[in-house]
């Protein structure tokens, strides 16, 4: 699976069981780069994106949902335990600090992943996002 997530500069991923913070920008980027396949999200995360397009899936266990070459975009979840489903890694980084108390639990580097790409682009609430790409 190409897996993605959102993160500050801590690893927090969430902040008193809600997202640190949503980009409109950022989400029609995860939805272009995952429309020639398959984008499984959950319901917490289906919030944020409203009407989705007919490659989007909704599942409570994403993670196991997720096949080789599909996307799978998790904002609430440990990710540590499905380290050998992992073919991307993408990496959102929001370049600033939120009080966070769910913090992201794979590190790819620590995994044998390689750093393959690496994007800035203007977020519509964010002047910088980085996107990088483990391999």
């Amino acid at each position: 699976m190409k897996l993605m997530v959102v993160v500050d500069d801590d690893n927090g991923m969430m902040f008193n069981h809600r997202r640190q913070s949503q980009d409109s920008v950022l989400r029609e980027r995860i939805l272009q780069m995952s429309e020639d396949s398959v984008l499984w999200i959950n319901g917490y995360t289906k919030k944020q994106f409203g009407d989705t397009p007919p490659y989007v899936r909704v599942s409570d266990t994403p993670l196991n949902e997720a096949s080789n070459g599909e996307f799978c975009f998790i904002e609430d979840m440990g990710l540590v335990s499905y380290e050998e489903k992992i073919e991307d890694f993408i990496i959102f980084r929001w370049n600033r600090k939120y009080p966070g108390d769910m913090k992201l639990d794979f590190f790819p580097q620590d995994h044998g992943m390689e750093l393959v790409k690496s994007e800035d682009f203007k977020g519509s609430s964010h002047e910088k996002i980085t996107m990088e790409v483990w391999r």
